[in-house]
């Protein structure tokens, strides 16, 4: 199996399920913020999704909680038709306190600008301009023009992926705002992801990709200048990186251990007896009648009543007879 039929396939304790997701969750807010400058570590970013104090800028702070709180809003935002409105309210969730003047979140950019970094000649610091995004007036009607598309039957015939690319790419070509732009154009891409049902399961951490070779990530944006207006190399690093996320989550649920065959099978509601029983298998290889009577001190009937469900649903298997018996996972 591909890795994405093994991640489609696969039957996850809902505990692990929540796990997997809220570490994509984690990595992406940190990751699409760190690119703009972003000073947080991992380990802050998961401080702060748990409401806990931690010191840093302000600023900082607002642009991590924005960005979880976007990613939170994916199943919602995905019911609804990605418009001028649903446009602008994401922007305005991702930078509301964060931008010089709040009256920008939100909103079309008012002034020219352009994508640039410092650089030393010798003597002082320049500002050298790489990318001039389309004039100011020119915005409305770009946005405009893109997402009809976006929502056109041309749209749908492409593949997810190709379009998530595209969606990314012409965000950040069109810089429709004063600052946000890289934000906006990836929560976005991620939303496509979802709604096409390619990654309705929000296990996929692509931002990490996008900062672990930041300028990889830049170079490919400019090769469409490079190549008038042609995004195909653009498009080749964007599903890239949509391969090496999938490969990892793959790596991880194979290590889990519970991948089905092809076909696959729902996932079944446990216990949280079930659940320890399963973690405990997963943490030593295999357990026996006799360790699941002190961890769970309940009565061999009672037992036998949860293990029978893991087997039946094709879970784990018992191993041996008598006194040596032992449970295993099925892999």
């Amino acid at each position: 199996m591909s890795g994405r039929e093994i991640i489609e396939h696969s039957r996850l304790i809902p505990k692990w399920e929540l796990t997997l997701r809220k570490e994509a969750k984690l990595h992406n807010a940190h990751s699409s913020t760190s690119i703009e400058g972003n000073e947080l570590t991992l380990e802050q970013v998961k401080a702060l999704s748990e409401k806990k104090e931690i010191t840093a800028s302000t600023k900082d702070k607002h642009e991590v909680t924005n960005y979880l709180q976007a990613l939170d809003s994916i199943p919602q935002y995905a019911k609804k038709k990605i418009g001028p409105k649903l446009f602008l309210r994401i922007h305005k969730t991702l930078t509301k306190g964060t931008l010089k003047q709040e009256k920008d979140c939100g909103v079309f950019r008012n002034k020219q600008v352009f994508v640039g970094k410092r650089v030393f000649d010798g003597t002082q610091f320049k500002e050298v301009v790489e990318y001039m995004p389309p004039d100011t007036k020119e915005v409305p009607g770009l946005v405009e023009e893109f997402l009809n598309w976006l929502n056109s039957n041309e749209a749908e015939k492409i593949n997810p992926v190709i379009l998530a690319g595209i969606v990314h790419y012409e965000v950040a070509r069109i810089h429709p705002f004063i600052d946000g732009n890289g934000r906006t154009a990836r929560l976005l891409a991620s939303l496509i992801l979802y709604k096409s049902g390619f990654d309705h399961r929000r296990f996929f951490a692509l931002d990490d990709y996008y900062d672990e070779e930041r300028s990889l990530y830049y170079a490919a944006l400019k090769t469409a200048g490079q190549y008038k207006g042609d995004i195909t190399k653009w498009l080749e690093y964007f599903t890239d990186g949509v391969l090496h996320s999938i490969n990892k989550v793959k790596e991880t649920i194979v290590k889990l251990g519970f991948v089905s065959k092809a076909g696959g099978i729902n996932q079944i509601e446990l216990t949280p007896r079930q659940v320890r029983i399963l973690e405990k298998i997963k943490e030593s290889g295999k357990i026996t009648n006799k360790d699941l009577r002190p961890m769970l001190n309940i009565s061999r009937q009672a037992i036998l009543k949860e293990v029978s469900k893991l087997t039946e649903a094709g879970i784990i298997k018992l191993m041996g007879k008598g006194r040596g018996a032992y449970y295993v996972l099925i892999k």
